[in-house]
């Protein structure tokens, strides 16, 4: 719908500087509309406004003010610029998977709602009742977030923003899966880990693993680092201004290809 609007807007001083013309049931459409206006620029090319896909510093002070008033009356209060930054960031999401299709069409069919986390926190059994999380945080798999297979994630939470893939905390009949097929496969699976963009970018796996020896391995196998781990993540940190920059939706996409045959690997293991 936005979209839409955007391409039958000619003038966007003229319509930006009346907003008092609205009446208060348009605010928050207005406000939206406003924020994707903010970054539309006239092409010259296509005779038309193209709209720049990056997230707004607006929905990162959004959250930076939400840790500092992590309660229900300020959010309450604060409603309508969670709103704007739930907005923002679905966005974000839904251009991102136009742009992971074309790298795994598998992920195509995927609407936001698959991918997006609710920020309301289940505190039933927490110590910590901060009844909110401080982040917005998108999952693309196969199936949808509730999948349990590997997958390609994405926080937004100022400075503490990171990319990161794999499977985390697989249940024992999928731990035992991905175990045994690095125990068969450790080449395969070296050549993705070894791989020298993969390594620039991720490193190693995320340091989630047993101080000891799996039962039904022993010390001298040559794959027993990767077999002790619980968890298979990789990941890469990223900084505010990387969300807020126009290439964002491309540079994520980059990082997944990056990481995708190691996806592929677990997700065969599992299969």
């Amino acid at each position: 719908m936005i979209t839409n609007q955007l391409e039958n807007v000619q003038n966007i001083e003229h319509l930006c500087f009346y907003p008092a013309r609205f009446s208060e049931v348009y605010c928050l459409q207005f406000s939206i509309l406003a924020l994707y206006l903010h970054k539309a620029y006239w092409s010259q090319n296509t005779g038309q406004y193209t709209h720049t896909i990056m997230l707004s510093l607006s929905t990162l002070s959004f959250l930076k003010a939400l840790k500092k008033n992590n309660d229900r009356e300020w959010f309450e209060k604060n409603r309508g610029k969670y709103e704007l930054a739930k907005a923002d960031h679905a966005q974000f999401t839904q251009e991102l998977i136009k742009e992971l299709a074309k790298i795994n069409p598998a992920l195509g069919s995927l609407e936001v709602k698959d991918c997006v986390f609710r920020i309301y926190r289940d505190v039933r059994f927490s110590k910590n009742k901060a009844p909110y999380k401080t982040n917005l945080g998108c999952y693309f798999v196969e199936g949808g977030k509730k999948s349990e297979k590997a997958g390609f994630y994405i926080q937004l939470e100022p400075g503490n923003n990171f990319i990161a893939g794999g499977c985390w905390m697989p249940q024992a009949p999928a731990l035992k899966a991905i175990r045994q097929e690095i125990d068969y496969n450790l080449a395969d699976f070296e050549k993705v880990m070894k791989e020298k963009k993969f390594k620039l970018l991720f490193g190693t796996l995320s340091d989630m693993k047993l101080k000891t020896t799996p039962k039904g391995y022993t010390p001298d196998n040559p794959g027993i680092e990767y077999i002790k781990h619980t968890s298979f993540i990789v990941e890469k940190a990223l900084a505010d201004v990387d969300f807020t920059s126009k290439n964002i939706v491309k540079k994520c996409a980059e990082v997944y290809k990056v990481m995708n045959p190691f996806l592929k690997f677990l997700n065969a293991a599992m299969s």
